[in-house]
């Protein structure tokens, strides 16, 4: 899927807890200030829908827009991108670089091996 633009992101993530989508103004409504304009938003969703991560379900005069990724999905797929653009396809160089930054301490080291070590026991 194509990458998304922050305005894009930042739509898509107000779309996810909708239960049935949303409208154009749900999303302006849900967005902090400062908030594009109705035209620029309506926009955007037609770019998501275009890239694939909505479908737009006309119901009378309007669209509603309805997420087809969940935000889960999202987030492996993002992940695994810059995964693989910045760290050469190698996880372990992706936390050995937040180790070197100090983003993650030993202890949360420490759990992400317990969580590993449990995985491979079921």
């Amino acid at each position: 899927m194509e990458r998304l633009t922050q305005p894009e992101e930042d739509a898509l993530r107000v779309l996810w807890p909708l239960p049935a989508g949303g409208f154009v103004k749900d999303v302006l409504d849900a967005l902090p200030a400062p908030r594009p304009p109705y035209t620029t938003l309506a926009s955007t969703l037609r770019n998501l829908e275009r890239k694939g991560y909505v479908r737009a379900e006309k119901l009378g005069n309007s669209y509603r827009f309805v997420p087809v990724i969940t935000a889960d999905d999202y987030q492996r797929r993002s992940l695994g991108t810059l995964v693989q653009h910045h760290f050469q396809n190698s996880y372990k160089d992706l936390v050995s670089f937040f180790a070197q930054e100090e983003k993650i301490s030993a202890a949360d080291l420490q759990e992400i091996i317990r969580l590993i070590e449990s995985k491979k026991e079921h």
